[in-house]
């Protein structure tokens, strides 16, 4: 039987897309669902402001009138403006292990993206880089952290076969907190110290952190304006991310490095979440946060999240002083780990420092693209 293709247009239709993630990855090993108020809050065209400026469409793939498959499409029209392109997304994808499939609504995304002049798609994306983006290409026997995918090791080869190629890698490392740390990375913190030109500041309630949460998010503005599938946040969006994640951070993994009163560098770490998310099956109520909470006591995994030095700063010590005190951190808590999150392929400086530290890349994720020529005589034809 044809797969059948159909446009999410009713409230019935939006559930079945956001819960159908969790009917095929039953029995997954390492998949965590997501927290599901999030995602009716993001899939909501009246909660999420980037429905406002971008062109979307949301598709459910039927088999014998039963939900088999989904896909999102994006054009994001502030972004393609901003860096000058004329690009169309897909995130969200989930399917079988099933090639018609995956081709329905690949396909479907092509057709609807080429007839808005869209010149590639690539993916797997969100609106912007905080949304989870690039599928697991290595690492899959380990459990993921939050705003990144856990696919199915099929997903690259579905896509390959489509005529998808690479677009850009992104790189995961491990770094072992208790490994010894080299003597002249001691040092530096305490030169930072003694020249008093610099404060780095570590926190224990989150209440302390609201004043710099607006300054932290300007300064990330600032310093990923040249990474690739960023877009700058505005301050709604700003405030909307704080409230998503403020309530999961635990404060002492929170370094923020000021000058006189200006934030020029920071960074955010958290324990990590997979094993509580997955008890609560992704509902924070009634009960489901107080075991996400439980669960990130006794996690032995720490997940950077963001990081930044404002650029007239970088090259002075400021990022050793912070993952010094990170590792400390890291090392009283009694964690075993530390996460880096995603970092691109070719940010070779970061890449370095991670290195230094003892880090081993353990995972890699990849964004794929494929251009998109004008439609076919065919496709333009109307049907009789």
């Amino acid at each position: 039987m044809l797969v059948d293709i159909r446009d999410v247009k009713t409230r019935k239709d939006l559930r079945i897309f956001i819960g159908l993630p969790e009917h095929l990855h039953k029995g997954h090993r390492n998949w965590v669902p997501p927290i599901y108020m999030d995602d009716r809050a993001y899939f909501d065209r009246r909660k999420n402001p980037a429905f406002g400026y971008s062109d979307t469409k949301l598709i459910l793939a039927y088999r014998h009138h039963r939900p088999v498959g989904r896909i999102m499409g994006i054009i994001n029209l502030r972004y393609n403006e901003y860096r000058n392109e004329r690009n169309a997304r897909f995130g969200y994808l989930e399917c079988p292990e099933d090639q018609e499939s995956a081709h329905a609504l690949l396909a479907t995304v092509e057709d609807w993206a080429r007839e808005r002049g869209a010149e590639k798609l690539v993916g797997p994306m969100g609106f912007s880089d905080q949304d989870p983006e690039g599928f697991l290409i290595a690492g899959f026997e380990h459990p993921p952290t939050l705003a990144t995918y856990y696919n199915f090791e099929f997903m690259p080869r579905l896509l390959e076969k489509e005529g998808f190629i690479k677009e850009v890698d992104y790189v995961v490392y491990k770094i072992d907190p208790h490994r010894e740390i080299p003597d002249v990375y001691r040092k530096i913190p305490q030169r930072i110290a003694r020249k008093k030109e610099f404060e780095v500041l570590e926190f224990r309630r989150r209440r302390d952190l609201k004043s710099y949460i607006l300054p932290i998010f300007r300064l990330m503005n600032e310093c990923f304006k040249d990474i690739y599938g960023y877009l700058p946040l505005n301050e709604k969006e700003m405030t909307d991310l704080a409230k998503r994640y403020l309530p999961l951070v635990d404060p002492r993994f929170i370094k923020i490095v000021r000058r006189r009163s200006d934030v020029v560098a920071f960074i955010i770490g958290i324990p990590n979440l997979a094993e509580g998310i997955r008890k609560a099956k992704g509902r924070l109520f009634p009960v489901g946060i107080f075991k996400i909470l439980r669960a990130a006591k006794k996690a032995r995994q720490l997940d950077l999240l963001l990081g930044g030095i404002k650029e007239s700063y970088r090259g002075r010590g400021l990022d050793v002083a912070m993952g010094f005190r990170v590792i400390e951190a890291a090392r009283k808590a009694g964690f075993e780990s530390i996460d880096s999150h995603h970092e691109l392929e070719t940010n070779l400086k970061v890449r370095a420092e991670m290195e230094r530290f003892g880090g081993e890349v353990y995972k890699r994720f990849r964004i794929y693209q494929k251009p998109l020529g004008p439609l076919s005589i065919q496709e333009t034809r109307e049907e009789p």
